[in-house]
């Protein structure tokens, strides 16, 4: 299961990258939704905020039908938005039960510059995580060679994939999708070991 927030559509594309590479692994079926707005539609109309897609809203309680998790966010100051953390805040009956413990998890991210948490807005999202029992899944250097490109911009990390938003014309690039895709395929097959192992 693949859950995202995207204001402007940065992770919602890396979101259905990661779907195709979940998707190419036998026996995967990979399912996409999206967490619900906080912002009203005045404030989003001011932000220029394009409308929503037609990818399905999940809630709390549809998370312990999945096998795995992977959660997409855009960064808020080095940490995930607060619409995100809303629907996390909102799990506190599946935290209680530990519903969701002992599945695999991992983040993918959008931010707006080199310096905007790449790396500390999926480490500062650990946290729900452990609170749940889940079990982190990065992708480490398993993208090989793309993990090094330095000739061009490249979002992602080895906590997961990621691209840089810029002021929101960039849009991400054929490597950071090919890494999405990488991750949706390499999260998929360790869910499956996870869930065969069970």
């Amino acid at each position: 299961m693949f859950s995202y927030y995207s204001t402007y559509g940065h992770v919602e594309k890396l979101a259905r990258e990661i779907e195709k590479g979940a998707a190419s692994v036998e026996g995967v079926e990979a399912k996409l939704w999206q967490v619900p707005e906080t912002l009203p539609e005045e404030v989003l109309a001011k932000l220029g905020a394009p409308p929503k897609s037609d990818v399905p809203i999940i809630t709390p309680n549809e998370l312990p039908e999945a096998d795995g998790f992977l959660f997409g966010f855009p960064t808020r100051f080095g940490s995930m938005a607060a619409q995100f953390k809303a629907f996390f805040d909102a799990t506190g009956g599946l935290w209680r039960t530990q519903a969701l413990a002992g599945k695999a998890a991992g983040f993918f991210y959008s931010t707006s510059s080199q310096g905007g948490g790449q790396e500390t807005t999926p480490l500062t999202s650990i946290t729900q995580l452990v609170h749940h029992g889940l079990i982190f899944v990065p992708i480490g250097y398993t993208f090989g060679g793309g993990m090094f490109e330095l000739e061009k911009v490249k979002g992602g990390s080895p906590y997961g994939a990621g691209t840089y938003a810029g002021d929101g014309s960039r849009q991400p690039s054929e490597l950071e999708l090919a890494q999405a895709f990488h991750q949706g395929k390499y999260f998929a097959g360790i869910a499956k070991k996870l869930k065969g192992s069970q």
